[in-house]
């Protein structure tokens, strides 16, 4: 374990977060966010231990000293996301002491997360997904690049990082899929629908006659400067996009992937599927498209059902 080679003596906080950071590099995959988030919380915690209680190590924390440190978050008002994540963090190291035997009970062990409001995301109806693809002006320059980028977003379902790193090498049409590379580098296939291909195809027809720099000859999706597009760069051309529109809803990259993962819950499709395609790692985190679906379902009734109470 990561701990063995130290002194016998005891030893300070940071001389565990050095420790610590090592193990969660290797073992956990976190993106480089998430691990500074959770070393800012650590820090906190030791700090909010050390006013009140003194030079107390990280092994001689008890429950007691943990739940004191979250009421405090509470009463200065930190949302329940963050405590929930300052708690997911905490929970993350104690458990990195109990497994390299620097403590025998995880001080977190009954502690429960705060429970948190998932706030549900917008999402577009199939009418104005279409509306957005037909408001692209394919006369113009970047045009059937634009629609393609649209297309794959909402047919594939996937992140604004992922269309941007997407690669000539990845599309495997003749077989009706493309692969993905999602959080932590882990590939999936994902079908691409008929629509999605074409528009892919009439883009590539268009790109023939770019220059493009020999290092980016396998990136699917360039500027018109044959470099790879960025994440900000997609996200106003499908600002553009939906202002042609009229639509009235915070549309953003993400929305066609919520939009996508919706229409399929709605159309039937297992919750296990739309995980796999999504590449979410919990299937809690899919779970939210079918509360999403509920409220569809609530609306569909109440517009509806001949027994519905309308407002009059």
């Amino acid at each position: 374990m990561y701990l063995y080679g130290r002194l016998a003596q005891k030893m300070s906080w940071e001389d565990y977060f050095e420790d610590y950071r090592t193990y969660i590099k290797l073992e956990k995959n976190l993106s480089s966010n998430t691990l500074e988030a959770y070393f800012r919380d650590l820090k906190r915690l030791r700090e909010f231990i050390e006013k009140r209680y003194g030079a107390l190590p990280p092994e001689e924390v008890t429950m007691h000293h943990i739940e004191e440190f979250l009421a405090d978050l509470y009463d200065r008002k930190v949302n329940r996301m963050t405590q929930a994540r300052t708690l997911s963090g905490i929970k993350s190291f104690y458990n990195f002491l109990l497994v390299n035997d620097k403590i025998d009970v995880r001080p977190t062990e009954l502690i429960q997360s705060p429970k948190t409001k998932r706030k549900l995301p917008d999402v577009l109806t199939t009418e104005e997904i279409i509306a957005v693809l037909e408001s692209v002006d394919l006369s113009q320059e970047q045009g059937h690049r634009n629609r393609a980028i649209i297309e794959t977003l909402y047919s594939c379902g996937l992140r604004v990082s992922e269309a941007v790193n997407l690669q000539l090498s990845d599309l495997f049409f003749d077989d009706g899929y493309m692969r993905v590379t999602g959080k932590g580098d882990k590939q999936r296939l994902v079908p691409v629908s008929g629509e999605a291909i074409r528009a892919i195809r009439l883009y590539l027809e268009q790109r023939r006659i770019m220059t493009v720099e020999s290092k980016y000859k396998n990136i699917l999706f360039l500027n018109n400067k044959g470099r790879p597009l960025s994440r900000v760069m997609i996200f106003m051309i499908i600002k553009r996009a939906v202002a042609d529109t009229g639509i009235d809803k915070n549309v953003s990259p993400h929305t066609f992937r919520h939009s996508f993962a919706t229409h399929l819950i709605q159309g039937g499709a297992d919750i296990r599927v739309v995980q796999e395609m999504l590449g979410h790692e919990s299937i809690l985190t899919t779970e939210i498209y079918t509360h999403l679906n509920k409220e569809y379902l609530h609306k569909s009734v109440a517009n509806n059902h001949p027994l519905a109470v309308h407002d009059v």
